[in-house]
């Protein structure tokens, strides 16, 4: 018998895996609204109840699936090991550098649900949380200006990311990483560490 269901993988780790990255490629390719469980589950192989057993909500299996798959400490300690005066030019390496790597399509998925889910908080989260401890652990930086400094930091890299990855506006999408840092570097690095405006 052919029916469609008796070729349903049945449920396993490998499953599981399977579901993360089938979901990835639908959120990216979809954003969050026009993904739906069950694109998912036939993207899959499997039933949707078991998507559905593994994740709970569509929204749980986002979250799974864009997970960042990358500890803030890691990006946080290259910060921390480079002069003041660089600041800029290794944070736009470091978050960018991450999104062109091995990890785009969860960035994209997150780019993409941030646009459309403005109370969505992971991508503001990740991003504030490094430009944050980044100044937190400099004691040479202002820390009553940090959530200024921050703010301007984020906005300056999240544009970016968005320009590149999402709006694909020419040349910033085929901009090189180098290339990248040192147009963005210096105006991060203004946020981060020059005078601010009275």
């Amino acid at each position: 018998m052919s029916g469609r269901r008796g070729g349903r993988r049945p449920g396993s780790p490998d499953t599981r895996g399977l579901v993360l990255a089938n979901a990835r490629n639908l959120f990216a390719e979809r954003g969050f609204a026009g993904t739906s469980v069950r694109a998912v589950a036939d993207a899959a192989g499997v039933d949707a109840a078991l998507v559905h057993h593994y994740f709970g909500t569509k929204r749980e299996l986002f979250l799974a699936a864009v997970a960042i798959p990358l500890d803030p400490e890691t990006l946080l300690t290259a910060l921390t090991s480079v002069p003041r005066d660089r600041l800029g030019e290794t944070m736009v390496r470091a978050v960018i550098g991450f999104w062109d790597g091995d990890h785009q399509q969860a960035g994209i998925a997150l780019l993409k649900a941030q646009v459309t889910d403005p109370d969505s908080t992971i991508l503001r989260t990740f991003l504030g949380d490094i430009v944050t401890n980044a100044l937190a652990a400099n004691a040479e930086l202002d820390p009553t200006t940090a959530a200024t400094r921050t703010a301007l930091a984020v906005s300056q890299i999240a544009g970016v990311l968005l320009l590149r990855y999402i709006v694909r506006l020419e040349p910033i999408t085929s901009m090189s990483l180098d290339d990248l840092a040192a147009h963005i570097g210096p105006t991060v690095q203004h946020y981060l560490t020059d005078p601010l405006p009275e």
